[in-house]
């Protein structure tokens, strides 16, 4: 992975993020309300997005400093964290298939095994 792939994966998955919010909210929100989901809805747009910022923040500084190689080990984490966290959440509010909370738990910790090796990554700034 390089600095270029982490910041088109953060505009992509960030554009991918504004539309299915934009979805959710106009399209789907009675439905969405009405199963229950509306809050699992929420929690998977603004998760996907907070890391989508994190993804910015981490190919910007990798820019700046391409020495620090050890970026694409969170940027990795992450991207499969919100793919496995907000993807299994969507999946479940929109198909209503309960198996998929399963895998959240799994994509949440990939998230937070990203922000662990961001700290060590960057242990030698």
């Amino acid at each position: 992975m390089t600095f270029r792939l982490v910041l088109q994966l953060a505009g992509l998955l960030g554009a991918l993020g504004v539309a299915i919010g934009a979805f959710g909210a106009h399209k789907l929100h009675d439905m969405l309300e009405k199963a229950g989901r509306l809050d699992t809805f929420e929690t998977a747009v603004r998760y996907q997005f907070y890391h989508v910022l994190a993804l910015f923040a981490l190919g910007t500084l990798w820019a700046f400093r391409p020495e620090l190689r050890s970026l694409s080990t969170p940027a990795w984490l992450w991207v499969g964290g919100i793919l496995l966290f907000s993807g299994s959440l969507y999946v479940l509010c929109f198909t209503g298939i309960t198996k998929m909370g399963i895998v959240a738990p799994i994509g949440g910790l990939l998230l937070l095994a990203g922000w662990l090796s961001l700290a060590w990554a960057v242990r030698s700034l």
